[in-house]
């Protein structure tokens, strides 16, 4: 019977059956969307992963022979083991494991251990690439969020979807509360009254769940293409494989199903509690309450405003879903657009504007110390190329005088003023401070000195004689004032102290005061054009490359890796810097392992990678808007619906229909507006407090304020809640009085 009566239902009202299925579809196909991405990107973790750690499950490090090897190889779980060459040295070997089941490896390495008689110690595993697969290694300290995050969404994304979609269902259910009072009171109990809902809306949803998968599939796929295509674009970009599991598609299949019957079943519960008598009189009727006034509304528009006001409290149930979900996706948009761009400002004041003319090229050679940089002199007579400095950077301490401060520096109270806990060495009346130290070759040493108006050819050190205000200005806008007095002749390196020494005869303890001295060629307020950083309180020294061969056994602290800078003759075109780029990484060669950087690539590529963070968070900020709108529509018209014998009475005492109309405009206006108006508070607020924290020049902001995507975002929203209203007013306006006064009919 209730089978027959569902299908007839459906047949009978078109209306009401096309609202279910479009929620529906709408179900299937975002959780399809979703889901499907989040498989592939779950793929793409696993294989980035794999490449950046390798595909190790577990690694065993100690004196490994070919027997203990070939033990490892015969345990009943182990895929295969291979020694790890890179990582083994010394007599001590790295095995890389692979197991059949890898749930068992935090058991299984163990006693791999013990039987080759190491301790646990020489276990390491790969809790990344196994916290990817769900297996969590006791002892992994380290937040693992990417899994808990998917699910995280994947959830919510649910619980909104079934706040929207159940609201088609209890408009369809609403709609015929006087049916089944009628057959509750011929002896329908609430479960029969309950499953036939569910079966009905399980009819109704399942070819519409069906084809929402099967394009979200679609479109999943669409989105990884139009990812790789973007990614080729981008230096080191990896392309992604579309992954697609049939697990996956039932998975899917299923979560839609439980989304849709759990959506029936909400409306379906409460329309069955009903007593017949409450069934039978008809309670679906929007329930105005006449004792709460709307002022604000009534004082702007009048009766149509007092109307309008009256209705949405009697809906203000039925829409916080509509309102949370706008508020979202507004605040979610604003809030990423105005993070963008004070992070865009950011980049452009620390890095982009700070050394545009500076540097074209940058090339890091790893691993090698500059006096054993052999094309040093090829690099320097490139075509297309006006400039080339290399160089390696290194850290000391100096031993600076008390009474060596600048004058500047001792007005503001000295060193320890600054820099607080720098007290005085006890031994004798200076100060250790830390010293960076740029090691350039010879002949960019001297073209420096050149600049200067220093003779070439002379060793000693040019003193960067400045020193970060820290106390009238902050890092966005630093100040600087002079270091020291140039007075001085010299200057007195030595080791860091907590730097072993390779000389046994130089002192190694707190009070150390003996060093190397070097004579100050010059002292400068302008560094070298190198794309450098230098620390806020050190001092920094630049020297050629022959004076550091000389006292490097002393000093010590050199970084592993040295840098050739280039500038090109057109600085402007990216194919000019894009051949120099090509050029010297020909005339280095491929006997060193090298890294490269190109300025207007880099902005290029920082662009493109601002861009697809944009596109990515606004693709969620676009879904919450989409569930708000959803909701709009599905709530408006079922509840346009519910009220024409409201409308109906409103025109019987003499209402016109753009007095209606006015009201319908109304209610549109206040459910985007209020949304709208809380989101730029909140966002002006975190806004104030971003640019605060970041001390930025508000005017700054202000002038780059992301005020058109805004205002196109909730234009776009207000135009389709604008929509939902107008088909349903039309709907509405068309119906006749008397047939809207009528009592609900059976169906």
């Amino acid at each position: 019977m209730w089978k027959n009566y569902s299908l007839d239902y459906a047949k009978n009202n078109k209306n009401g059956s096309l609202s279910i299925m479009a929620a529906s579809f709408i179900a299937a196909l975002f959780l399809s969307l979703l889901c499907s991405l989040f498989y592939n990107f779950w793929l793409d973790n696993i294989e980035g992963t794999k490449q950046e750690d390798g595909d190790w499950h577990g690694r065993i490090t100690g004196e490994i022979n070919e027997k203990d090897l070939t033990d490892i190889r015969l345990f009943a779980n182990v895929e295969k083991a291979e020694i790890n060459a890179e990582l083994s040295r010394n007599g001590q070997s790295a095995v890389d494991i692979h197991f059949h089941n890898k749930r068992t490896i935090s058991r299984d390495m163990p006693l791999i251990a013990d039987a080759l008689g190491l301790t646990e110690s020489s276990v390491t595993y790969n809790y990344q690439l196994l916290s990817l697969y769900f297996i969590r290694i006791p002892g992994d300290n380290k937040p693992r969020l990417i899994l808990p995050a998917y699910l995280a969404i994947v959830t919510l994304v649910c619980i909104s979807l079934i706040l929207i979609i159940h609201n088609s269902f209890a408009v369809s259910m609403n709609s015929r509360i006087h049916q089944f009072g009628i057959f509750s009171s011929i002896g329908a109990t609430p479960a029969q009254i309950r499953a036939a809902l569910v079966q009905e809306a399980l009819l109704l949803s399942l070819a519409p769940l069906l084809a929402g998968l099967l394009l979200g599939l679609a479109l999943s796929f669409g989105i990884v293409v139009i990812m790789n295509a973007a990614v080729a674009k981008l230096p080191g970009g990896r392309p992604m494989d579309f992954g697609f599991h049939p697990l996956i598609f039932a998975g899917i299949l299923l979560l839609s199903l439980i989304t849709v019957l759990v959506s029936a079943y909400l409306p379906a519960r409460r329309l069955s509690r009903l007593s017949p008598l409450e069934a039978i009189r008809g309670t679906d009727e929007l329930q105005l309450n006449r004792k709460k006034r709307s002022r604000l509304l009534s004082a702007l528009f009048g009766m149509e405003g007092e109307l309008a006001g009256a209705a949405l409290k009697a809906q203000k149930k039925a829409l916080r879903t509509t309102s949370l979900s706008l508020t979202l996706a507004f605040l979610g948009f604003m809030l990423m657009q105005c993070f963008f761009t004070l992070s865009g400002i950011s980049t452009d004041h620390t890095y982009f504007e700070r050394y545009q003319n500076v540097w074209d090229v940058m090339v890091t050679v790893k691993d090698t110390a500059i006096e054993d940089f052999e094309p040093s002199e090829n690099t320097r007579h490139l075509s297309g190329c006006r400039s080339a400095v290399i160089y390696q950077k290194a850290k000391a301490e100096c031993l600076l005088p008390s009474d060596k401060q600048s004058p500047e520096l001792l007005s503001l109270g000295g060193l320890e003023a600054l820099i607080p806990g720098l007290p005085p060495l006890r031994s004798v009346p200076c100060y250790r401070v830390n010293a960076s130290l740029v090691i350039m070759d010879d002949n960019s040493f001297d073209e420096y000195c050149g600049q200067l108006g220093i003779a070439p050819g002379q060793k000693g050190t040019v003193l960067l004689n400045r020193i970060w205000d820290s106390i009238n200005s902050n890092f966005r806008y630093a100040q600087y004032i002079p270091y020291v007095a140039e007075s001085m002749d010299s200057i007195t390196l030595q080791r860091i102290a907590d730097t072993p020494s390779a000389d046994a005869s130089v002192p190694e303890n707190e009070n150390q005061t003996d060093g190397t001295e070097i004579p100050v060629l010059a002292y400068t307020q302008d560094a070298p054009a190198l794309r450098e950083e230098y620390e806020d309180y050190a001092l920094v020294t630049f020297l050629p490359l022959s004076l550091w061969e000389e006292i490097k056994g002393r000093i010590g602290g050199v970084e592993k890796d040295i840098y050739v800078r280039l500038l090109a003759n057109d600085s402007t075109s990216p194919e000019a810097l894009d051949a120099l780029e090509k050029d010297v990484l020909s005339a280095i060669g491929m006997d060193y392992a090298l890294e490269s950087e190109n300025r207007i690539q880099e902005r290029i590529t920082n662009e493109k990678m601002i861009g697809g963070y944009e596109l990515i968070l606004g693709g969620f900020c676009v879904f919450f808007a989409i569930i708000g709108v959803a909701h709009v529509f599905s709530n408006t018209l079922g509840f346009l619906y519910q009220r024409k014998r409201e409308f109906a009475r409103y025109q019987s005492v003499g209402l016109t229909p753009e007095g209606i109309r006015k009201m319908f405009c109304i209610e549109a206006l206040v459910i985007a507006g209020k949304p709208v108006l809380l989101s730029l508070l909140l966002t002006a607020v975190f806004t104030a407090f971003m640019i605060k924290a970041s001390y930025l020049a508000p005017m700054e902001f202000i002038t780059k304020a992301p005020v058109i995507p805004i205002l196109l975002f909730v234009l776009t929203v207000f135009v389709f809640v604008a929509l939902a209203y107008f088909l349903g007013g039309r709907k509405i306006l068309r119906g006749e009085l008397a047939e809207a006064l009528r009592d609900d009919r059976m169906m």
